[in-house]
């Protein structure tokens, strides 16, 4: 009865490891772990008698605080987690010349966002205004490093 009761106690804490750090929230793992924790006192308790279930439960306690002082003094998360960092940086307008003035054409309906064309490239455009549908000419007011803003002629 005694081995029953350690191996719940092991998987209880397991369990909340893998709650605390891998999974968090209110999920299956925590849920599990504490099912799996009381149990193991609980059986401590009525089975082993309240000696044995007051080392269970002070066992209990002081395993999950162990538990949890080694994940995170052995650096487990940081040899888990990703590294490397991302450079890459959104650009659409990089390669394409835009002036106020401009003309271009809707290709989209701009509800108050859409796609226009101008020259051979398709870019996002915005209209302060009403609503703008497509095929129709339209003047760039202001060039954001994203998109441009259109009125229409």
């Amino acid at each position: 009865m005694l081995t029953i009761v350690i191996i719940l106690l092991i998987i209880g804490v397991l369990l909340f490891l893998i709650e605390l750090f891998l999974i968090p929230g209110i999920s299956f793992a925590g849920i599990a772990a504490t099912i799996f924790m009381g149990a193991a006192i609980v059986l401590a308790y009525t089975k082993l008698g309240s000696t044995a279930g007051h080392i269970v439960l002070v066992s209990g306690l002081i395993l999950s605080v162990l538990a949890i002082w080694l994940f995170l003094r052995l650096r487990i998360l940081e040899k888990m987690s990703l590294k490397t960092s991302i450079d890459a940086k959104n650009d659409p307008l990089a390669d394409i010349i835009i002036n106020p003035g401009d003309k271009a054409i809707t290709v989209s309906r701009l509800a108050p966002m859409g796609k226009i064309k101008i020259g051979d490239k398709t870019i996002e455009a915005k209209t302060n205004d009403d609503f703008i549908d497509e095929n129709t000419e339209v003047r760039i007011v202001k060039v954001f490093s994203t998109n441009v803003l259109v009125e229409r002629i």
